[in-house]
This record gives C-alpha cells, sequence and structure tokens, in this order.
C-alpha cells in the first residue's frame, strides 16, 4: 500500500497530501517562467479557440443527433402531418406542440446476442498468458472454449467439451501439442481432430474449432460464421511506449455495459475519487471533440485522447505530466503519457472477459521492480471496482426495464456512436457506420 500510494504520487500530483518547501518554489519558479512565456500569446489565441471549439462542438452535436435520430424521422413526419390534418379540420387555431425527444433504447432484459455480432475478430488473450503444456479456458458468445498451443508452437482454439462424454476439457492437460480429456483420454490437436484414443478402436472424430490466429502478443478468434476478415487490426502500443502490465479479469456485466462506461470520462472526478482522478476539479463543460464520420477523438478539457475500435476494444493516451493543470492541456504538449488497451469480449450476457494492457512513454526500468506486476493488477481492481458498484447497478436496472441511455448529453458522444455502431451491425446493414470495413 505504501508503494501504490508513491506511484499514485508520482503520476499525480494533486494525490499529495503535502510538499516541501523547497519543491514549492522550484514549481513556483518554474510556473512564473512558463506564464512569462506564454503571455504575450495567450490574449491573442484564446478568443479564437473559444470560439471554434464552440464552433466545432455545436456542429458535432448537430450531426451527432442526426445519426441518433434520422430513423425515426419517417414516423415523427407522419404524427405532424396527422396533426396537421386533425388540427385545420377541428380548428383554425395553431397547436403549438413539443417536439419528439428521440432517445437510444438499450433497456432489457439483455437479449441474446445477435449472429452477425460474432463476424468480427476478438482478442480473447494475451500470448504472454499461453505457455506450451498450458490452456486458458474461455467463455464467448454464451460458449465454451479453451486455448492451447499446438506441437508446432502456434495458438489453437477448440470446444471446450469432449466429444466422448462431454467432459470439460480444461480439467484435462496438454500432452505434446494435444489436449487431453481427464476422463478416458482422448486427446485433440488444435484442429479439433481426437488423434488418440486409449482402450478402444480409433474412429474418426472431431470437436468444433474456431480460426485462431498470434499477433503482436495476442491470440485473436474469429467465432462468426461468416468467412473471416482477411487482417486483423494492430493494438500495439504507439511508437516509444513500453508495456508495463497486462492484466486479465472476468467481471460480472454485460460487456456492452462496460464499453459505455470505458467511452465515458466525465464520471471520473466523482466516480475515482480516490484513484486515479482524486483531486481532479469539475469542469464547467466537459466535451469529446471528434470527426463526424470517426470513433475517435480528444477529450476537453482532459489531455486525453480515446477511440472505440470495432467489435469492442477502447485504446486510450493519457497526458499525465501536469495532471494538476488540465485546462488548455491535450496530450501533446504533455512530456509524458500512458497508453491504455481495453477488451471486453462478450463471455455472456451476464459477464465479460476484461483484457487491460498498460504501456508508458518514460520510466523503462519501473516495469523490472520486483512484484510491481501486483501493485499494477492491485491499482486496475481499485478503479474498476469503483466502476463496478454503478455499473452491476445499472445492469440491474436494466434488467428490470429500465433504459440505461435514456437521456444522452453532449459529452456522451462517443459512447452514443458505439450504440449507433452495434445496433446498425444488429439490423444486418451492409455498411456500417464510421468505419472502413474489409472488402
Amino acid at each position: 500500500m505504501v508503494l501504490h500510494s508513491k506511484v499514485v504520487d508520482i503520476l499525480n500530483p494533486l494525490a499529495r497530501e503535502y510538499k516541501s518547501i523547497g519543491t514549492v518554489r522550484k514549481e513556483l519558479a518554474e510556473l512564473q517562467e512558463e506564464l512569462s512565456r506564454a503571455h504575450t500569446q495567450v490574449h491573442i489565441s484564446e478568443a479564437r479557440v473559444n470560439t471554434a471549439l464552440e464552433k466545432l462542438a455545436n456542429m458535432e452535436a448537430l450531426v451527432n443527433d442526426r445519426l441518433l435520430h434520422d430513423r425515426s424521422s419517417i414516423e415523427s413526419s407522419a404524427d405532424d402531418a396527422m396533426l396537421s390534418l386533425n388540427s385545420s379540420s377541428t380548428s383554425t387555431t395553431r397547436v403549438k406542440t413539443k417536439p419528439r425527444r428521440k432517445v437510444l433504447d438499450v433497456s432489457g432484459p439483455v437479449q441474446p446476442y445477435h449472429p452477425n455480432l460474432k463476424n468480427f475478430w476478438y482478442p480473447v488473450a494475451f500470448s504472454s498468458g499461453l505457455k506450451e503444456d498450458t490452456m486458458v479456458p474461455i467463455d464467448c458468445f454464451e460458449e465454451s472454449w479453451v486455448i492451447f498451443r499446438g506441437k508446432d508452437g502456434k495458438a489453437g482454439c477448440v470446444q471446450n467439451t469432449c466429444a466422448h462424454r462431454a467432459c470439460p476439457l480444461d480439467l484435462g492437460s496438454v500432452n505434446e501439442g494435444r489436449i487431453r480429456c481427464p476422463y478416458h483420454g482422448w486427446e485433440y490437436s488444435t484442429d479439433g481432430k481426437c488423434e488418440k484414443m486409449p482402450s478402444t478402436r480409433m474412429v474418426d472424430v472431431r470437436i468444433r474449432s474456431l480460426p485462431c490466429f498470434e499477433q503482436e502478443g495476442m491470440i485473436w478468434i474469429w467465432p462468426g460464421d461468416a468467412p473471416p476478415m482477411t487482417t486483423i487490426p494492430s493494438l500495439e502500443p504507439p511508437q516509444g511506449f513500453t508495456v508495463h502490465a497486462e492484466i486479465v479479469m472476468e467481471l460480472p456485466v454485460e460487456h456492452g455495459l462496460l464499453l459505455d462506461n470505458l467511452l465515458d470520462l466525465a464520471h471520473a472526478p466523482f466516480t475515482h475519487t480516490s484513484t486515479f482522478a482524486k483531486g481532479w476539479s469539475v469542469p464547467s463543460m466537459v466535451k469529446f471533440l471528434t470527426p463526424s464520420s470517426g470513433l475517435q477523438g480528444y477529450w476537453d478539457p482532459y489531455p486525453i485522447d480515446m477511440e472505440f475500435r470495432p467489435p469492442c476494444i477502447v485504446l486510450s493516451t493519457i497526458g499525465i505530466s501536469k495532471p494538476g493543470k488540465l485546462e488548455g492541456q491535450n496530450t501533446q504538449q504533455c512530456a509524458t503519457h500512458l497508453h491504455q488497451l481495453h477488451v471486453c469480449l462478450p463471455s455472456s450476457r451476464k459477464k465479460t472477459r476484461l483484457l487491460y494492457r498498460m504501456s508508458l512513454d518514460f520510466a523503462p526500468l519501473l516495469k523490472h521492480v520486483p512484484f510491481i506486476h501486483l501493485l499494477w493488477q492491485h491499482f486496475a481492481e481499485k478503479v474498476l471496482n469503483e466502476d463496478l458498484r454503478l455499473v452491476i447497478g445499472q445492469q440491474d436496472r436494466m434488467n428490470r426495464g429500465a433504459n440505461v441511455w435514456n437521456w444522452p448529453v453532449s459529452y456522451d458522444k462517443l459512447g452514443v456512436r458505439y450504440r449507433v455502431w452495434r445496433d446498425d451491425v444488429e439490423r444486418n446493414y451492409e455498411r456500417l457506420p464510421f468505419t472502413k470495413q474489409d472488402e
């Protein structure tokens, strides 16, 4: 816990409870010098920058509203026409009606996953967690699978059920590149073929297997029925970053609700008051600025870039050089950064397999500190627990019929776009919004 406090102190000076006089004097001198250099430029640029940002935010809000509600425009027009007809036939007095408030409908209980959502490459494990002669059991879209390495060292994914007596294969072991059932010793290769049947005559038996590929330290599977896309997206950290932690957690929430949470930064100063947002002030306005056709952008006033990458990935880069002066900064102006990868694998309608990777572009020797991975895991779990109590509550209300997207506001833009994208996937649209599809 002492080491945890020291790391928090380094990453977030606002969390410090005291500073030495010498440190305060040094920081004050640096701030005065910085202020002197910037003073001549501030008055010239501030008004123009603020005006431009306001115009951009307004334009993006209009575009986002259009994307959200264009599907109900025909219905609204018909209602307006009927209202006009009824009004003209009954009275010459103009009837003023309140505009229809259009919302996303994400209410429960959680429905079975649409088959279209399976037709993507999904990261399911870190390569570092899959050694030879070991296996990793996973759930994906309500089905159980097991990942292991074959004789050639390549990863494979097969159904976690023996063809003989339906015994879970992950209760067994990996023997010479084959997974062995603990019940009668039947052994399966990574393509699902049974290659060994002790105590009986060999017959041709197979279990289901999924396309499985390993790239840049991650293992991917294709759980859908459509032919796999020819390319797998890169999830490597940006150039200059070093991976410091890779953590896997099983969380008792539906993956869409977790994605909603990860794509929202406005909740941080209210939810994460004992971790990374300790000491953050509450801005008068929070905005997410993004192109009208994109799923990525940056937060204002926070120095954080963020992207949703289909089907279930969130990437973020956080400027942490001066977290005490968040307003007016962006990630490019910060000297040091933290890069985060979150993968929310839909295990079931009530469970998510979360892959988390943290990378830094400073302090490369920090990863060699003994037991540092335990510290990062403790910190990640502490942050997630702050979110989980809220998201689990949302899931409970959703299962009772509540709409968790009943009243979107301007800072919900990225989360709304994720929901629009997912809705279009499930509606079987040929061209998905915000994305360049593989031909």
